[in-house]
């Protein structure tokens, strides 16, 4: 994948500036344009000077980083309009931020709705932008999505350390336990899972030229969501990379996913990216919002 353009929204709160920073130094690094756009909070109405403050930051960082800056001029945007821009963009960058609405509890957090309605991949940051990211941590779970999630990661950035980490779920293997399974059944159950992820870790790694990059890889047991977030604290990853099945909100509701827990508990950036991620025109981002909105349409009714 080739960077060329970054999105990035702000509301001009500190997490925000932080989030445009990290999209700065992205756009520098892979010599993208990079546009910024105003996003308010649920509730709130832009601020009456949001243009000319946009087009202050977007002057600065321009200067700052040497980079090509542009302003979306609009500013009383939602959702479904950073959706749309984000049609044209190769990443959209976003400060996280939790609201108390519930709108947030039924269709989940911004970011999370994004995640819906995007086709590119959403990087939400937690972290200050000091430096470059130096290991990042990504999610595989051995489908044919997980080969993008690598190829994603080290293109982001090629100079940082890459570590592939899978959990083996242990549900099947509490089944065998409830359906009163031999031991030496369930150890062999847990042989062979690990045998199966050894070698699914390795076709992984023997996919890519990675002489380039110093690549890690890991196994655990458990819950695949919070596994993550354990091997991400331990390892101190500052950008952790996870796929997103494109679920409708109430089936992110109901049963929830592994990205949306991710969001919620890593204290890392996370870089979000849709199983199906391409280049999207902006037709199909229309169709992709309309949906949204008859799905909430629902939920509201």
């Amino acid at each position: 994948m080739t960077i060329r353009s970054i999105l990035a929204v702000t509301d001009f709160s500190q997490p925000a500036s932080l989030a445009i920073e990290r999209a700065a130094r992205l756009a520098a690094e892979h010599s993208a344009v990079l546009k910024l756009m105003v996003l308010p909070t649920s509730g709130n109405a832009p601020p009456a000077n949001g243009a000319s403050r946009l087009a202050t930051a977007a002057r600065k960082l321009g200067h700052r980083f040497a980079i090509t800056v542009r302003p979306v001029a609009q500013t009383a945007n939602t959702l479904a309009h950073v959706a749309e821009e984000a049609s044209c963009a190769d990443l959209l960058v976003l400060g996280h931020w939790r609201e108390r609405t519930m709108a947030s509890l039924l269709q989940g957090q911004p970011a999370e709705r994004l995640a819906r309605l995007c086709r590119c991949p959403v990087l939400v940051t937690k972290t200050t932008p000091h430096r470059d990211y130096e290991r990042i941590l990504v999610a595989v779970d051995f489908t044919p999505a997980s080969k993008r999630l690598v190829q994603l990661a080290w293109t982001l950035d090629s100079n940082a350390e890459v570590e592939l980490f899978h959990a083996i779920s242990t549900l099947n293997e509490a089944k065998l336990r409830s359906a009163e399974a031999s031991r030496r059944a369930i150890q062999a159950y847990r042989h062979e899972c690990m045998r199966h992820a050894r070698d699914r870790i390795f076709w992984l790694t023997d996919s890519f030229d990675t002489r380039r990059n110093r690549v890690l890889s890991a196994i655990g047991y458990g819950d695949p969501a919070r596994q993550t977030v354990v091997q991400q604290d331990h390892v101190g990853a500052d950008l952790l990379v996870v796929g997103k099945r494109r679920n409708s909100p109430i089936a992110d509701f109901v049963f929830g996913s592994v990205a949306q827990r991710v969001l919620c508990w890593a204290t890392s950036d996370v870089l979000v990216v849709p199983d199906d991620f391409q280049a999207s025109t902006r037709a199909a981002a229309r169709q992709r919002i309309e949906a949204e909105r008859g799905l909430k349409g629902a939920l509201n009714g």
